[in-house]
């Protein structure tokens, strides 16, 4: 299939304005079965993150630092799902599976941006919890509205910047052989591999830039753990320790599997890429991740779990 593309539109051009996104499998069976799969999985995503949102606007119970967290990690999960998504279900049932130059620019910045600042809000988050647990008198002051506005804000803008500097710097290359991507979506890896011009530096930023967000918000998140793990062990009550920890664990299952899938995919070398390999990996954090989230929160967090089962009560008595 590869091949078949690569030939329709391999020319003597020198300004690509389209590629072509092979996806996953040319065969009509699989790509049905794909096509409701992953249907299935964004309707989920959809209902899941607007309902988190929709739960913590209405709850004043969830009015807390934490939920003001977990209300951003929502809205990323529902925005980069929602930058990849819905492109990918239409190259299931088109003929021509292409995307605009201008559209490949729109998803690659939108993609990076939304998953760099969920980086850094997952680490905000496990500062939070450190604050919380660790300097329980001081938390109202040193985790107030302001300071949780600006720690959000900063993971957005922070995101951005960075998704800008890899975006301007990947389009800056030249696609002369082949506007053929092997891959679901415009990502970063996969263009490089097609470009013809030398891409040493954009794979020493492309290393640099993600291993300092990524490598410095996960040392951050496990610092923050461990402190929380030792002041945990020193409380005497055993329903306080499994209170105080209880409140971590849904968190610490976030990051396991967005961290886990992230740093293998963006920190191995660009030589020991592989194509088919990576768009499996990439399938979890870019479809499954933001899925999972709402789940991993509402089924292992209790004040959640109480705030739906309110909100649901409140809703039936009315009708």
């Amino acid at each position: 299939m590869k091949q078949k593309w690569e030939e329709m539109a391999r020319g003597n051009f020198t300004a690509v304005t389209e590629f072509i996104l092979l996806g996953f499998t040319d065969r009509q069976g699989i790509k049905a079965i794909l096509f409701v799969l992953f249907l299935a999985i964004y309707l989920v995503t959809l209902v899941g993150n607007f309902g988190i949102i929709t739960l913590i606007w209405i709850s004043p119970s969830l009015h807390s630092p934490m939920y003001f967290f977990l209300n951003n990690l929502a809205f990323l999960d529902l925005s980069y799902s929602s930058a990849i998504t819905p492109k990918m279900l239409a190259n299931f049932v088109a003929e021509r599976k292409s995307i605009s130059f201008a559209g490949c620019i729109v998803q690659m910045y939108l993609f990076a941006a939304f998953a760099d600042a969920e980086c850094l809000l997952l680490a905000a988050m496990a500062y939070d919890r450190y604050m919380a647990i660790c300097n329980p008198l001081l938390y109202p002051v040193l985790m107030s509205r302001k300071v949780c506005v600006w720690l959000v804000a900063g993971s957005y803008l922070a995101g951005s910047m960075t998704s800008l500097v890899h975006t301007c710097l990947t389009f800056r290359l030249s696609f002369c052989s082949s506007n053929v991507i092997n891959h679901f979506f415009c990502d970063i890896p996969p263009l490089l591999a097609l470009s013809c011009s030398n891409t040493h530096f954009n794979e020493i930023l492309l290393f640099a830039l993600c291993g300092s967000i990524q490598m410095s918000t996960f040392v951050l998140i496990i610092i923050s753990y461990a402190s929380i793990l030792c002041t945990i062990l020193r409380i005497p009550s055993t329903n306080s320790r499994h209170k105080a920890f209880s409140t971590c664990t849904s968190h610490l299952t976030a990051v396991a599997l967005f961290y886990g899938t992230l740093l293998f995919m963006y920190l191995h070398p660009s030589s020991s890429y592989a194509m088919d390999t990576d768009k499996i990996i990439s399938v979890f954090y870019t479809v499954v991740f933001p899925m999972v989230n709402p789940l991993i929160y509402c089924l292992r967090n209790k004040e959640v779990k109480d705030a739906l089962k309110r909100t649901l009560e409140r809703h039936a008595c009315c009708c």
